[in-house]
């Protein structure tokens, strides 16, 4: 799909402190694009993005990418805590949980391939840190949500994913959820945190544990979105996770 970008520029931006090395990907979370557009352009808003995606394919150009949009908020990621100093974000028009989420078009999703084509031959942006707005920030955003599809990125080159096969679930017997305590939760939340959560270690099954499990289902186990850590759920943790090391050794050599 070629792009074509239609320039908006907004004024919503301040200066970069090194290259970008991820891209954030969000929903507007507004009733229409044309209102998230002129959102993302007020500058009493003081929110903006690098790009919007419409749904029927259109990409808006809303900041340069040299510069720092403010889009992501307070959060974290692989121990980054300004994520709009390191990123590159991308709105994707849909209504969103509060107005009526829906699917996300082909058209829509194949444009935002296009874009990620686009910017990642530019800049040196690893799989493993194209994200969602809800990986940074688990605690307060849901976007661009268990409707948006992960795979289809990944299968066009953008973004990690991986699918465990039946005998890798089975032998992950059992549920992690909140209240449980011990090495089982331990593991777990190591794990997350390798990923690139905030969430530190520890052996609590907790609230924040919960959520942060929320947000990783939201991503990469979009069928069972609950905060309860089931033998599917960590099955791709842990194929993710070696994912991750091997694009990173990859990255090394």
């Amino acid at each position: 799909m070629a792009l074509d970008l239609i320039e908006a520029p907004s004024p919503n931006f301040d200066t970069r402190r090194a290259p970008p090395d991820a891209i954030v990907l969000h929903y507007t979370g507004m009733e229409t694009g044309e209102a998230a557009l002129a959102r993302l352009r007020d500058t009493d808003a003081r929110v903006s993005a690098h790009y919007m995606v419409e749904e029927d394919g259109r990409v808006f150009r809303l900041v340069p990418e040299a510069r720092r949009a403010w889009h992501a908020g307070r959060g974290t990621w692989q121990g980054e805590t300004d994520l709009n100093a390191a990123s590159i974000g991308i709105e994707i028009v849909n209504p969103g949980h509060e107005f009526g989420y829906r699917e996300f078009p082909a058209v829509q999703v194949e444009a935002v391939i296009a874009l990620l084509d686009d910017i990642r031959g530019r800049w040196t942006i690893p799989d493993a840190r194209i994200i969602a707005h809800s990986d940074l920030a688990p605690d307060r955003k849901q976007d661009p949500g268990e409707r948006f599809p992960w795979k289809t990125l990944a299968q066009a080159s953008h973004g990690l994913w991986f699918e465990p096969a039946p005998e890798r679930i089975a032998a992950l017997t059992g549920l992690l959820q909140h209240g449980d305590q011990g090495l089982g939760v331990v593991v777990l939340r190591s794990g997350l945190h390798r990923l690139g959560y905030g969430l530190a270690p520890g052996g609590d099954y907790d609230a924040e544990t919960e959520t942060t499990v929320r947000a990783f289902q939201r991503h990469w186990r979009p069928s069972r979105v609950d905060g309860t850590a089931d033998g599917e759920t960590r099955a791709r943790l842990v194929g993710l996770l070696q994912l991750s090391q091997v694009e990173t050794v990859t990255g090394m050599l």
